[in-house]
């Protein structure tokens, strides 16, 4: 890309990120986070006002009414709402992981996803529907029995967990075990449209942070999936496919932009406190005095490692650079730096507040809560590294 054309890349983008999430609606998001949190219900302000501003069709074509971005851009775009209000942008990142692999096989020649794309135009709001309890197969086998109806359809049954958006979505992504031949079992996928019921919420949720998103479990009982929205049969088992790749892309490097734009917002808070805080022993302010100095400046060395290299990878995958195997580390790396970065950055940024930070109402309370919700998104460490290994030991 030449210089000219990257400039006019970087200023159509300004500029529909001020459309999508202008200035003064990140401030009124950013001011009603702390009560979503303290009162545990959903960001139903926040959701209603993205709305508006088109924020749930960042990656919807400009033909269909869309924003028509990438995912480096989206990537941007939820870091800077992440700073405001991490559950709200985590919460609206499940959604934007669907219309995301819509786009990416679009992109790459597949349209069999296209109509999540169009349903978004149309106002449906998309949510993840995939996490099991005990089940660390994840995309390549489930929990949850679908049932073939001789039409196409299915009828799922089974339990969801962590589905966030549960008080809002119209369309919920699920998978399930076809064992109609038991000898060759099969994973397919597809989508619930709410009004047809058989999916409910159940359970309560009160969990220590990330409290907005309201991801309760949701209970399949033969909810119905119409044959024109089953979108996949795969073997048990990892296997090579378009849609868990794109699955994987998005959903990894999407929550990975939460919580760096979650680490930036903790860096900020850290800067402005000691600025604002008084060293009596060394009759100036503590940020001036050199250890606080030397903190904040190991603080920035560790969150300034994440952002390019999220910013390469999101980059390479919307120029559909050809990884091949190699995309799987850099998909789940890229998570998991992230968060751990983030934890880290939150942590320091605490030591720094003081005492301050302690209490339950301080915004970097809720965010060193929100941040540990991290480790709970697939996939972790235990499970990254045979892949690491597995590519420099076997591979290379």
């Amino acid at each position: 890309m030449t210089d000219t054309a990257h400039r006019d890349r970087e200023a159509r983008f300004a500029e529909i990120s001020q459309q999508l999430l202008p200035d003064d609606l990140w401030q009124r998001i950013h001011d009603r986070a702390a009560d979503y949190d303290q009162r545990n219900v959903f960001f139903d302000e926040d959701l209603a006002e993205l709305r508006e501003h088109g924020y749930l069709k960042a990656f919807v074509p400009t033909g269909l009414g869309g924003a028509g971005l990438g995912m480096h851009e989206v990537s941007l775009l939820q870091q800077r709402l992440a700073q405001a209000a991490p559950a709200t942008a985590l919460g609206i990142n499940m959604h934007l992981v669907w219309t995301g692999v819509a786009h990416a096989m679009a992109a790459r020649g597949d349209h069999s996803h296209d109509f999540v794309l169009e349903e978004t135009a149309a106002g449906e709001i998309f949510a993840f529907g995939i996490s099991e309890a005990g089940n660390d197969l994840v995309l390549f086998g489930s929990t949850t029995e679908a049932e073939p109806q001789g039409d196409g359809g299915y009828r799922f049954t089974g339990m969801k967990v962590f589905t966030s958006l549960g008080p809002v979505w119209t369309r919920l992504g699920v998978h399930g075990l076809d064992k109609t031949d038991p000898d060759d079992p099969r994973v397919v996928y597809g989508f619930v449209n709410r009004e047809d019921g058989g999916a409910e919420p159940v359970g309560g949720w009160n969990p220590l942070g990330m409290r907005a998103t309201q991801s309760r479990s949701t209970r399949l009982d033969h909810a119905p999936v119409h044959a024109d929205r089953m979108t996949r049969e795969i073997p048990v088992g990892p296997s090579p496919d378009l849609l868990t790749f794109a699955i994987n892309a998005n959903f990894q490097l999407l929550i990975a932009s939460v919580y760096t734009g979650l680490a930036a917002r903790a860096l900020d808070l850290a800067v402005e406190g000691l600025r604002g805080r008084w060293s009596a022993k060394a009759s100036e302010s503590l940020a001036e005095v050199p250890e606080f100095r030397a903190r904040i400046a190991d603080m920035a060395l560790e969150y300034e490692a994440v952002p390019p290299q999220l910013a390469t990878y999101t980059r390479e995958f919307d120029a559909l650079v050809d990884h091949g195997a190699g995309w799987a580390r850099r998909f789940v790396g890229g998570k998991l730096r992230a968060v751990e970065m983030a934890k880290n950055v939150v942590q320091d940024a605490i030591r720094l507040a003081g005492s301050r930070a302690y209490d339950a109402s301080s915004e970097l309370s809720r965010l060193q809560r929100d941040v540990l919700a991290g480790m709970f998104h697939p996939a972790g460490w235990d499970a990254a590294r045979p892949v690491f290994a597995t590519q420099y030991l076997d591979e290379h």
